[in-house]
């Protein structure tokens, strides 16, 4: 509780209420919702929930599809074409990377390739939040970054242990995907 409320009183601009219930924040709505809850099922079962990846779908483009970053990242998930080519491998169905849909499946596959690379007896919500940095800054950098983790703490359980020796970016990433999942 107090951790909740540390987090609304240090991100004051991220959450408002909304008309959505799991989350808060000015880009919740239904849009892309069907997309969001077909594609984490499909990818992840029942038992993860969907507002994980339409949390990142905010934190990577605000929810536009037309986004597109310096590095070449398009669409809703912010997805690279060479990345997305190679998803394509595996989902030949996907057309293009602009179209909402298949930009939003494609991320939770690649998230779910990622969460499954960090089996190491982590919780399921710590396993996602590794799979997030890691969709963020690179199975490699996240890899290392639990390296030195390991190498401080002995035995690591939870990303707090592993966010001091990931780049920045990625501690901001995950803790604004944090941010966006606190419930009423």
């Amino acid at each position: 509780m107090l951790r909740c409320c540390l987090l609304l009183l240090l991100l004051p601009g991220l959450l408002h209420a909304g008309p959505f219930k799991h989350v808060k924040h000015d880009h919740w709505s239904d849009r892309y919702d069907n997309y969001f809850r077909k594609y984490t099922k499909h990818y992840f079962g029942p038992h993860i929930d969907w507002h994980w990846f339409k949390a990142q779908g905010i934190a990577e483009s605000g929810l536009q599809p037309k986004a597109l970053s310096s590095a070449g990242a398009k669409g809703i998930m912010q997805i690279l074409p060479a990345t997305y080519q190679e998803i394509k491998e595996d989902n030949p169905h996907f057309t293009h990377i602009e179209e909402p849909r298949w930009n939003i499946a494609a991320g939770i596959y690649y998230d779910r390739m990622l969460y499954r690379k960090w089996k190491k007896g982590l919780p399921t919500e710590e396993r996602l939040a590794f799979a997030l940095g890691s969709y963020n800054a690179g199975y490699g950098n996240v890899l290392r970054a639990y390296r030195k983790a390991i190498k401080a703490h002995g035995e690591v359980k939870n990303w707090s242990q592993v966010e001091t020796y990931a780049p920045g970016e990625t501690r901001h990433y995950v803790r604004r995907i944090k941010a966006l999942m606190v419930t009423k």
